[in-house]
């Protein structure tokens, strides 16, 4: 029987995480434009700010992976929502452009603490075997952020200028984020068989009345500077960028073509629910695919969606159906990261593997945006862009076949005796 501790948490992580990326994350594209004309401000200043706090969040998740290994995931993501609430209000009352990259620094942090990262360490640590099942429900329902927190900033700034708008929303990140993770994330921390003394066989090792105790840190350097792991993350962040580049940018791409501005959005607005529907298809993939051919295969999917995106003049209806289906791909591609490294080589150390896993995912997505808009500046539209970001996409799903995680079974260290 599941431990209803974890029910508890990871209904609250649902909560949380839709919060969370709705104040640190979604807000701010709905207020951006008005935040430029109400301060001077350029717009690429402004979207600067943004995507520094996306590195930001990139390098702290090491930190913050270590950290949720040592100590677990509730001091660390309380942390997280306080900093993001400072972070937040200081964004609303920047009176000037330096202190408003400052505030997004701290955002940056927040972000590291509150968001996908250690949400999925969490849950892998907690659940284990049942991991699949916990990832999805919370990414799914997490997927609906942007559903709910997009027309709510933009209904509050129809009635509050930005400032305002960015105070109300750090009280509602206050109000429920703080008080979930600090009393609801209590469940037992590392009490899975490797943390008790198992060994990787699940074996004990040791004198009689003594346990043994298995070097994590060791484990995890083992891995993080395996060749399979470095490949492997190489291919999830150049994935990550040619799909989500694709993604965001696919509303410029239409109106480039004909299409009005409302069709344009629709099809982006699918995207988004066809993230959802992505991720209940995936636990249902795992059962029949190994984590190499799955990774393989989602990846050349997204690839095909974003060529067809490129190569697909019309007619509107087709269009409709592709782009339901790069939303699809790209919300299976959000699980195959949460998974991909308990997949190959355990849950030891999965704060600390999974933080330099996600760091340069979090950079590629962060540059996404940007990048698209460059590349097509660079080949002269967006239909030759999205056809280069296609062929870069499918070049990871070609590398990803080479991914071999025997390659690397780092040892654990000479047992260590201490009481029972």
């Amino acid at each position: 029987m599941t431990d209803p501790r974890l029910s508890r948490a990871l209904l609250a992580l649902c909560v949380t995480e839709i919060v969370s990326w709705g104040v640190l994350y979604y807000a701010f594209p709905v207020l951006v434009s008005d935040l430029a004309r109400d301060t001077g401000w350029s717009l690429a200043a402004a979207m600067g700010a943004f995507s520094t706090g996306a590195l930001v969040a990139a390098g702290a998740g090491i930190v913050v992976g270590r950290l949720i290994d040592a100590r677990g995931p509730r001091v660390v993501m309380t942390a997280g929502s306080v900093i993001g609430v400072v972070a937040v209000v200081a964004i609303a009352t920047a009176p000037n452009l330096p202190l408003f990259y400052a505030a997004w620094v701290l955002a940056g942090l927040a972000q590291s603490a509150t968001l996908y990262p250690p949400a999925f360490a969490a849950l892998t640590g907690w659940w284990q075997h049942n991991r699949i099942r916990a990832l999805t429900v919370l990414t799914v329902v997490a997927g609906f952020s942007s559903t709910i927190f997009a027309p709510l900033t933009a209904w509050l700034l129809g009635r509050l200028d930005w400032r305002d708008t960015y105070l109300v929303l750090a009280v509602i990140l206050a109000v429920v984020t703080i008080p979930l993770h600090a009393l609801v994330l209590t469940a037992p921390w590392k009490t899975h068989p490797e943390h008790l003394g198992a060994g990787d066989d699940g074996s004990r090792a040791g004198h009689p009345g003594q346990v043994p105790q298995i070097d994590d840190a060791a484990h995890g350097r083992a891995v993080v500077r395996s060749r399979p792991f470095l490949v492997l993350t190489a291919v999830m962040a150049v994935s990550g960028f040619g799909m989500y580049a694709a993604t965001i940018n696919i509303v410029a791409l239409l109106v480039g073509r004909g299409y009005d501005t409302g069709f344009a959005a629709l099809a982006l607005g699918l995207c988004g629910a066809g993230q959802v529907l992505g991720r209940l298809c995936y636990a249902p993939l795992t059962k029949r695919t190994s984590p190499r051919s799955r990774t393989a295969a989602v990846l050349a999917a997204g690839a095909a969606t974003v060529a067809a995106l490129g190569l697909l003049p019309g007619p509107a209806g087709a269009l409709v159906v592709v782009a339901l289906l790069a939303g699809a791909v790209r919300g299976v591609h959000t699980l195959l990261q949460a998974a991909a490294v308990a997949d190959r080589w355990g849950t030891r150390a999965f704060g600390r593997i999974n933080g330099m896993f996600s760091a340069p995912m979090t950079v590629a997505i962060a540059l996404a945006p940007a990048g698209g808009v460059v590349l097509a500046g660079l080949v002269g539209s967006y239909p030759a862009g999205f056809t280069i970001l296609a062929v870069v996409t499918l070049a990871a799903a070609l590398a990803a076949l080479v991914v071999d995680p025997r390659a690397t079974s780092p040892q654990p260290a000479p047992a260590r005796s201490v009481p029972r």
